[in-house]
């Protein structure tokens, strides 16, 4: 069996994907997402240039032995371009396997851990009392785990305001637009709204908080403590994780859960954190991470230190990455819960997909391989458009994190 062909399909349904198509000499195709959101052409690029025309003859079968080829043999190790390149490649090639096996994916990874997939939702408001209606919307849909953002009084363009309420994307414009921010301001602010989410709607369902490495530990520490009262699934991104020993200073001083690990390319930059017991949860993607093939070794080392998975599922990834994702969580021991934001219509009619959403969960399906394809008739019909994600500054022009 041998790759025949491969190529990169870019498209814009309501957002830009990159997504790979490789085709064998046995007529089964496999589809991986390479989207990097805000520098997708630049994905591109290490596809078609230095990727395809590597694999172009391999035994599509050896996964592990391309993998290793792709990420050793490019001597420039790592880094978000690369690792989303091998993770498009990697899981495109479980795709085939899993159809030339006749099973889903889930079955070729070691079978089902569980039936279905705990997922939590995106409630964003432009202050407190819209916040809480925007989770009282999701817990009208079933969701059993929902992220409260809410803006900041005084600060322009608060990380997780999105414009809609399903769907949203802050990649906006060509050039990146600029947003504040004010940590104290929002110290004062963000446990406010999970105290009126408890009064309003109790204890019953898991409140989350992505902190978007906006704090220093210190303060992030100090948020941790406010937010104890309140019993929060997860407190993510509370910090910059270059420096883990930053994490370590958070978890001395609160015993609010901590997850990171979104922006995470490599099991390097997570070993510290999960060896030092500093995070409860990691958050590393199957785009991100360099496919499946590399997420299961960070899983599996997590696995050791009772961490358990959080896997990225904004709609800067393709529901291609979901379906991975979803079989990844249905096998993996340790998982503990999956991120979903909701793809728009237009998204989810280029790339058809078996898995669904119910009472809180998604459940895969059944159909060989990780359940989703690309229809490019359609996806032609939405051109790329390009984006950047936005920038943040202080009130005194310092650039800060976005």
């Amino acid at each position: 069996m041998k790759i025949t062909g491969a190529r990169v399909i870019v498209c814009s349904p309501g957002r830009n994907f990159t997504t790979l198509k490789i085709e064998t000499d046995q007529g089964i195709h496999g589809i991986g997402d390479a989207t990097l959101n805000g520098r997708e052409l630049a994905v591109v690029s290490y596809l078609q240039d230095h990727v395809i025309p590597c694999i172009l003859g391999m035994d599509p079968r050896r996964i592990e032995d391309i993998w290793q080829y792709l990420y050793r043999g490019a001597y420039w190790r790592g880094g978000p371009v690369t690792m989303r390149a091998i993770a498009a490649v990697d899981v495109a090639l479980w795709d085939i396997k899993a159809k030339l096996a006749g099973m889903p994916l889930y079955d070729l990874l070691g079978g089902k851990s569980r039936e279905r997939v705990m997922v939590y939702g995106h409630a964003n408001g432009s202050d407190i009392s819209e916040t809480v209606d925007a989770v009282g919307a999701y817990i009208d849909m079933g969701y059993r785990a929902i992220r409260a953002q809410t803006g900041i009084p005084g600060v322009e363009d608060a990380y997780g305001v999105g414009r809609g309420k399903l769907q949203y994307e802050p990649a906006d414009t060509r050039l990146p637009s600029v947003g504040g921010w004010d940590t104290r301001k929002a110290l004062n602010t963000v446990p406010r709204l999970f105290e009126k989410l408890r009064d309003t709607y109790g204890f019953e369902h898991h409140l989350l908080h992505d902190g978007h490495h906006r704090y220093t530990p210190q303060e992030a520490a100090n948020l941790g403590q406010m937010l104890e009262p309140y019993q929060l699934f997860w407190l993510e991104d509370v910090t910059p994780a270059e420096n883990p020993q930053g994490f370590e200073l958070v978890r001395q001083h609160t015993t609010t859960p901590l997850a990171v690990g979104e922006i995470f390319n490599t099991i390097w930059q997570a070993r510290g954190l999960i060896e030092s017991q500093s995070i409860d949860f990691i958050r590393a993607t199957v785009v991100g991470a360099g496919g499946i093939t590399h997420l299961r070794r960070i899983a599996d080392l997590a696995a050791l230190y009772q961490v358990r998975t959080g896997c990225h599922g904004a709609t800067d990834l393709s529901p291609v990455t979901m379906g991975a994702a979803l079989h990844f969580d249905s096998w993996v021991p340790n998982f503990g819960i999956q991120e979903y934001m909701r793809h728009s219509q237009e998204t989810d009619a280029v790339f058809p997909h078996d898995y669904r959403f119910e009472d809180g969960y998604l459940i895969c399906g059944n159909t060989p391989g990780h359940g989703v394809d690309i229809d490019e008739d359609l996806a032609a019909k939405y051109p790329y458009d390009q984006k950047c994600l936005p920038v943040a500054r202080l009130d005194d022009g310092t650039m800060w994190n976005w």
